[in-house]
């Protein structure tokens, strides 16, 4: 079955840094649109990064310079490089692979909590 994982979720001061890691297994990795989210109490959840299959990325405005998505295919691994953070960017994080044409389902993982002071 479809499994994701987030590690690497910490308390950090602002400027600080923190690499989030989320590992797969159950489903094709190499194929797969992965993202990342995250919801902050009180806000809905806000697309944060994806990287496509073929390693296109997009980053919301608000991460943009901050943020860097990566994948590894070997690995089954997708990872959120987050620097210079800010109050604002405490969160749960998730890892989320997008549906596809086989198996058109969302699947998230449990999150990991980002929080900045």
């Amino acid at each position: 079955h479809v499994q994701l994982v987030e590690y690497g979720g910490d308390s950090v001061q602002a400027g600080g840094s923190l690499r989030l890691s989320c590992a797969t297994s159950g489903f094709t990795f190499d194929d797969s649109d992965m993202g990342w989210y995250r919801q902050a109490p009180g806000n809905e959840c806000e697309l944060v990064s994806t990287i496509s299959s073929d390693g296109s990325t997009y980053y919301a405005d608000s991460v943009k310079g901050r943020f860097t998505i990566s994948r590894d295919n070997a690995k089954n691994r997708v990872y959120l490089q987050i620097n210079s953070l800010k109050p604002e960017d405490t969160a749960v994080y998730y890892c989320v692979r997008d549906p596809t044409d086989s198996d058109p389902v969302n699947y998230w993982g449990q999150g990991t909590q980002v929080t900045v002071s």
